[in-house]
């Protein structure tokens, strides 16, 4: 596990965060039923019988219908693909009924409880490989197909989630996936700003630090050989990143200006029309319906020519935000 995994799996030891995705990424109306109040962080290590250690990231349990039945959470976290993962997921499965079982914590009618194993993707390219166990094995003779071994895991694919632009920005969890897989430093501006009100209070404060750690973490991407100050708390991270954001475009836009001076500034200009065309769609909204919430300032950051050319279209007829942005 390198770095990157170990920080996610600091954050994914809060409760709140694991809540925000089951709630906001979990298929099914199953999981209505959940009763989101009694998840319980388990043990995610264990050792086979052979005496090899096994480590899983997180397994949180939480109690599901009116019987108080148990749903186990796997979750693995993955930055680049393995096309056995599938197996990984069926092998940690195991271990955990085994653990179970030796721990003598099974109910009372003795049977394993279900799991669901989770997989969160933040490579670059997007998932390739299967999500069952049965697509890794060889076709067996006929008569033999059902004893072979079959399980399924849930995959996130965070960087699928973050392309889509109709994905709504309502929980701590795809606040991550934008911040991981952001298309502008706006965009990030937003996110941290959203961060901001969300944790605050003394209760968030074990959460607001592990957020604080990650992005220390993502700074050296953001920013490749640039050094930073210790960051105190997110309000403070949250200026120094979108200060530092300006005064990199600002470079930018220098190193833009000496090299238009020698290849053209055909691609700026396209570049600065566009921003002119989103302050301009932006004012237009403003002066029609007020102050944009945050949420939806980030979706026309992200807009394309033609998503803003709609939008001005349409700013004179709508009757709301909502109506606007449908």
């Amino acid at each position: 596990m390198d770095k990157h995994d170990t920080v996610y799996k600091l954050l994914f030891s809060h409760d709140r965060m694991v809540r925000d995705l089951l709630v906001g990424f979990l298929p099914g109306k199953w999981t209505t039923d959940l009763d989101l109040d009694s998840l319980e962080k388990m043990n995610g290590s264990y050792v086979t019988d052979d005496l090899r250690g096994r480590h899983g990231d997180a397994v949180w349990r939480v109690r599901w219908g009116e019987d108080w039945l148990y749903v186990y959470l796997l979750l693995e976290f993955q930055s680049s693909v393995d096309r056995f993962m599938a197996l990984r997921t069926l092998v940690y499965t195991g271990l955990l009924h085994q653990d179970l079982i030796r721990r003598d914590e099974l109910g009372a009618d003795r049977r394993l409880p279900p799991v669901l194993p989770v997989v969160l993707y933040n490579g670059e390219r997007r998932w390739r490989a299967p999500t069952e166990v049965r697509p890794l094995i060889q076709p067996p003779p006929e008569g033999l197909e059902r004893f072979q071994p079959d399980q399924s895991f849930l995959l996130i694919d965070e960087g699928a989630y973050s392309a889509h632009d109709r994905q709504p920005l309502d929980n701590l969890v795809a606040a991550l996936f934008r911040l991981e897989h952001h298309r502008s430093s706006d965009e990030v501006a937003g996110v941290l700003q959203l961060l901001v009100k969300w944790l605050e209070g003394p209760e968030q404060a074990c959460l607001r630090r592990s957020y604080l750690e990650w992005l220390r973490r993502r700074l050296p991407k953001w920013f490749p050989g640039e050094t930073f100050p210790e960051m105190h708390d997110l309000q403070e991270a949250y200026e120094m990143i979108t200060n530092r954001f300006e005064e990199w475009k600002e470079r930018q836009r220098l190193v833009g200006v000496q090299q238009g001076m020698q290849q053209g500034v055909e691609r700026g200009i396209e570049r600065g029309r566009l921003e002119g065309e989103r302050a301009l769609v932006l004012r237009l909204i403003q002066h029609r319906f007020g102050e944009l919430p945050a949420a939806l300032r980030l979706r026309l950051e992200g807009a394309s020519q033609s998503e803003l050319e709609h939008l001005a279209d349409r700013v004179l007829d709508a009757t709301s935000l909502d109506d606007l942005f449908q």
